[in-house]
Formats: C-alpha cells, sequence, structure tokens
C-alpha cells in the first residue's frame, strides 16, 4: 500500500532515449577526449596536500572571521591558502605553500610570521601554537593511496555487479562510471581549480553516486529481460523510463544537499562540494543516456540469454505467456 506515491514523471512515459544513443555516445566520447587532453597539457593544480608547505596553528583572543583571514592572507600572496578552524572557535588551522625559493627552515620561520601578521587584527591579535614543514614526500604517499583507493572501489564494482547481474552489465557500468570521474576531474585540471583531499574524496563520492543509480536501471532491465516478452531495445528503453522519476527525485535532493555544503561549508569544502555537484548532474545524465545504451553495442550487446535464470527457474519461465 503506497500512502504517499511521489512521482514526479509518470512509469508510463515512452520517451525513446535509445533513438539517441549513438549522439550520447559520440558527445559522451568527446567530452572524454577533452577532459583527458586538459589532465595531460594542464596537469593538476595540486594543493598542499600533495605538494608539500607550511602548516601553522594560531589562537585568537575572541573567534576569528575565516573569510576575512583568508582575504588578508590571498592578499598577501599566499593565494592557495586553506583556513579552517579547530578545536575551540578562537583556534584557526593555516595550511599554505611558502614562497617560491624558501627552504624548509625559512618555511617555519619567516612564513609562520607572515601568517600571525597578516591573520591578526588590532582588536583581535593572534598567537602561534604550532608551526612545521611537511614534506612532498607526504603528498606523494597520499597522491598513491588516492591511486589505490581509486583502483579497489573500480575493481570491487566489477566484481560485485558482475556476480549480481552479468559480465557485460559490470563492464557498461564501470565504463558509465570512469567516464562520469573523468568529466569531473577533467574540469579541475582544465580551470586549474585547486585539487586537494577533499576534492579527491568528492571524486571517489561521485564513483559511490553515480554507479548507484546506474544499478537501480540496471536492476529494473533484469527485472524487464525475465518478464517481458520483448524486443531488447524496448526493454531497455522501457526500464530508464520507468526508473527516471526515481532517478530525478534521488539526484535533485542530492544535489541540494551539497549545493548547502558549498554554500555554507566554507572555502575548505568548496572544492568537494563543486566536484559533487557536478558529479550527481553526470551521473544522471550518463545513466540515462549513456549506460543502457553501452549495452546495445558490440561485445556489450545484451540479450535475453545473457539474463536467463539458472537450470532451477527454466522450467517456470517456460510456463510463462
Amino acid at each position: 500500500m503506497k500512502i504517499f506515491p511521489l512521482h514526479l514523471i509518470s512509469n508510463h512515459t515512452n520517451v525513446n532515449f535509445l533513438r539517441l544513443r549513438w549522439f550520447s555516445i559520440a558527445v559522451a566520447v568527446a567530452l572524454a577526449v577533452v577532459a583527458i587532453g586538459a589532465m595531460a597539457v594542464n596537469g593538476f593544480n595540486y594543493a598542499l596536500d600533495f605538494t608539500g608547505g607550511t602548516v601553522v596553528e594560531l589562537r585568537f583572543n575572541t573567534a576569528p572571521d575565516v573569510d576575512g583571514v583568508r582575504e588578508r592572507l590571498e592578499a598577501g600572496g599566499y593565494r592557495s591558502a586553506q583556513v579552517q578552524t579547530f578545536g575551540t572557535g578562537k583556534d584557526l588551522l593555516v595550511r599554505l605553500q611558502p614562497r617560491e625559493g624558501q627552504t624548509s627552515s625559512d618555511a617555519n620561520n619567516s612564513t609562520a610570521q607572515e601568517v600571525i601578521r597578516l591573520a591578526s587584527t588590532a582588536d583581535n591579535q593572534a598567537t602561534m601554537l604550532r608551526n612545521e614543514f611537511v614534506g612532498p614526500q607526504v603528498g606523494k604517499e597520499l597522491a598513491m593511496n588516492g591511486l589505490y583507493a581509486l583502483i579497489f572501489v573500480v575493481v570491487g564494482f566489477l566484481i560485485y555487479i558482475a556476480f549480481r547481474f552479468e559480465w557485460k552489465f559490470a563492464v557498461a557500468a564501470i565504463l558509465t562510471t570512469l567516464h562520469d570521474v573523468l568529466i569531473v576531474a577533467g574540469f579541475f585540471a582544465l580551470t586549474g581549480r585547486e585539487f586537494d583531499l577533499t576534492v579527491l574524496a568528492g571524486l571517489l563520492s561521485v564513483m559511490g553516486f553515480s554507479i548507484n543509480d546506474t544499478i537501480v536501471v540496471f536492476d529494473r532491465v533484469r527485472e524487464n529481460f525475465r518478464s517481458l516478452r520483448a524486443d531488447p531495445m524496448e526493454v531497455l528503453n522501457r526500464s530508464i523510463n520507468q526508473t527516471l522519476s526515481r532517478t530525478i527525485i534521488t539526484s535533485l535532493v542530492a544535489f541540494l544537499t551539497v549545493l548547502a555544503l558549498y554554500m555554507y561549508g566554507g572555502g575548505s569544502l568548496e572544492g568537494m562540494a563543486l566536484s559533487q555537484m557536478m558529479g550527481i548532474v553526470i551521473g544522471t545524465i550518463s545513466s540515462i543516456f549513456i549506460a543502457c545504451p553501452l549495452l546495445t553495442i558490440g561485445f556489450l550487446k545484451v540479450t535475453k540469454q545473457d539474463l536467463l535464470p539458472r537450470a532451477k527457474d527454466e522450467a517456470a519461465l517456460a510456463r510463462r505467456p
């Protein structure tokens, strides 16, 4: 019994999404090529997390204005400074790269003193609690750990989907998910926005959202293949239409949540929120226009035989009209 059924779009719509499959796949490939080109030519603007730099902990007399501190540091030449509160409301953690030509000892002394001067105001002086230099070797370890996490997620998705559905679905889902991550990463390379650990976390969450949306559509595809006597193209198209309302509602709610994080989470979370918003939009579009169309071409072309139940269910299937 449905107490409050919410449907933005009727389950009986019959939009022919697969009619645009070649166009949508061509656009997806073009965007992927642009993203790869941007990463190859521009690279990423790695933040302190990956390049190393100075970490300074400050304590103020009263709770400081974080945005004001960030603006003063930027005006002083530290444009990539990361400023966030920690502990009590009077404490700030400042992470920034030393000026060009400075050594680690310079970073631990002159840079820290300059941070104190720029962060302080006439009525709210800052004192230093701790400062240290984070070497680039730590950044390399973080980068490798991020790569290992990406590989672990991809392999895990492949194993789960191949076990839960069928290998063609697993390959199509991974290609769709990697496409979404590639586009978001390419955006950061193309625009030169800072790439830090929060952005990396955002990319991993994009993978989770994208694969979840795709699996919902694929689950309906499997059910319809087993229950409908229809052409595979019709089954795929009907499955997209039947899950369209759920896809849009889920994506809209998730987008509004991340939008609030982007607007009120502060500069330290801006990159993560932006990557997640882009991932939600691109993941929603790809689950509709890319995931199922991939199941209609080449070696990924799915047939009813691919999704037939095992031998114990064949007799029951044969009795169906």
